[in-house]
């Protein structure tokens, strides 16, 4: 890869569907063979800011609770405009992801290049396990990440 690269997949595996985007960075992991990071992240996630420090291009995967049909997939390029606020506190996340991007926005410390893909969910209670659409998503987001950070993302 001509690009450093950092991915992200966020979530809580202990909350079904919200660990959609833990699931998509692990099978990442398999599915890439780079010098990028890949990036699991449970908890807080203000401190992306200091993980894609020096990186290129990053790529988050996070849950995300809309309304939307299950397993519709979503494609925000961060520089484009702040993301909604399905990316917010409102995630079982202590500080979401619109949060992180804004701060790193007024900061000056976005990346050149910030692509979020949010997946929603259908199952937010406690267990493990992705609902079957979920499940499903996270393959096609996979593929589209790998595709992305092949041609530079």
């Amino acid at each position: 890869m001509a690009t450093s690269i950092v991915i992200v997949g966020i979530g809580n595996e202990l909350r079904r569907d919200d660990g959609a985007g833990l699931v998509a960075a692990k099978r990442l992991r398999a599915a890439l063979s780079t010098d990028g990071r890949i990036l699991v992240k449970e908890g807080d996630i203000a401190s992306l800011l200091g993980d894609w420090q020096g990186a290129d291009a990053v790529v988050v995967i996070d849950a995300s609770s809309s309304g939307s049909a299950p397993g519709t997939i979503r494609r925000y390029d961060a520089h484009e405009r702040p993301l909604p606020s399905v990316f917010s506190r409102s995630s079982t996340h202590s500080f979401g992801v619109a949060e992180t991007v804004e701060l790193a926005r007024a900061l000056g410390r976005l990346p050149a290049r910030l692509v979020v893909f949010g997946i929603e969910g259908r199952d937010f209670s406690q267990g493990e396990g992705l609902s079957p659409d979920v499940n499903a998503a996270v393959d096609e987001v996979v593929r589209c990440v790998v595709e992305e950070a092949m041609g530079g993302a």
